[in-house]
């Protein structure tokens, strides 16, 4: 056995990846594509630009890279978007992905949708190895999920939410907090997936992107929605962690958890484990930061795998100790200006 920064691990391994700060880098989360079959208005403008085809990483190329940071320690995948399952063969990564859960080299491949394919794609995500996914809805109303989505329909997310759980698979719903949309309704949507077995997750909304919208007027402070939820509920504190940035508590009265990511009340930087990959091949080592690594050129230029690695570890090397979100009326411009579906979500 080697020791390396105070863990054990078998002769042979990857050394893990750890960052300026002594943060081990184990997770990686990989946007396979910008576009997505919803509009979202916190997420999206309602006219996008979407990149040209030939700016994207094949998957193949995907799943080389993918790869070399399985060699250099990942442990956990999640495939995000955009919306992942548009993706044409987007099975193809999945499967390749699969395969490497199998053999023991990853230990999850998770994913992260909108919904609205998963009665198509749940049954093949199952075969090949996906026990996870989230879920958005950030309304049970069909009406206002229209409108907060500008194109999806409900009915098929929860038709797809159906498929999943029937599958096998867990199912997390995420919900962004929205002052003003949904913050009375957390409870009720709470309620219903706690009912199904399901864990349920409250995210502020990040200022990533140009959108039609004042964020100030939508941003919910996950502080003051835990006060009013705690004047319904027992919320009790527990150490449970699927290795993002979720902090959760048990509901008492349901039995189930809920989780809480606060960019902006109150960060999680200083746990942070995970870099984030684009579809065309950027690594961003921190979400709220600009600062990225370029891999598609080198993925295109070399056949040698050993150059990557070590491009990897460079970019590794300058991931920075946090971001810097600012949600008020004198920052109301977004504190970075990709969208959050190019960056993945």
């Amino acid at each position: 056995m080697n020791i390396f920064s105070g863990h054990f691990r078998p002769l042979g391994t990857p050394a893990p990846m750890i960052d300026p700060f002594g943060r081990m880098v184990s997770y990686l989360r990989v946007s396979v594509t910008d576009r997505c079959d919803f509009r979202c208005t916190y997420c999206m403008a309602e006219h996008m630009t979407f990149l040209p085809k030939k700016d994207l990483l094949t998957l193949e190329e995907l799943e080389r890279l993918c790869s070399a940071f399985i060699d250099k320690g990942v442990r956990k995948i999640r495939l995000t978007g955009g919306e992942p399952l548009v993706r044409h063969n987007i099975m193809y990564l999945v499967r390749a992905l699969g395969q490497k859960v199998r053999h023991g080299v990853l230990d999850e491949l998770t994913l992260t949708t909108n919904g609205s394919q998963l009665a198509r794609f749940a049954d093949e995500l199952a075969d090949n190895g996906v026990k996870r996914i989230n879920v958005s809805v950030d309304t049970l109303d069909a009406q206002k999920f229209r409108e907060i989505t500008r194109t999806g329909d409900l009915n098929k997310v929860l038709a797809g939410i159906d498929a999943a759980q029937k599958a096998g698979i867990h199912v997390k719903l995420n919900a962004v907090a929205l002052k003003h949309f949904n913050g009375q309704e957390i409870p009720e949507i709470m309620r219903w997936a706690h009912g199904r077995g399901m864990d349920m997750t409250v995210i502020e909304t990040m200022p990533m992107g140009e959108v039609e919208e004042d964020r100030t007027d939508r941003y919910l402070p996950l502080s003051e929605l835990r006060r009013d939820l705690e004047e319904q509920f027992t919320l009790t504190d527990n150490d449970y962690r699927t290795g993002g940035p979720a902090r959760y508590v048990t509901v008492e009265e349901t039995g189930g958890r809920l989780g809480f990511i606060t960019p902006m009340t109150h960060n999680f930087c200083e746990t942070c484990n995970r870099v984030r990959l684009t579809c065309t091949g950027t690594l961003y080592m921190c979400l709220g930061q600009n600062d990225a690594a370029d891999f598609r050129d080198l993925l295109r230029s070399t056949d040698d795998d050993a150059v990557i690695k070590s491009a990897i570890d460079e970019a590794i090397s300058r991931k920075p100790k946090g971001h810097d979100f600012i949600i008020d009326r004198e920052h109301n411009r977004p504190a970075v200006a990709r969208h959050m579906s190019m960056t993945g979500g």
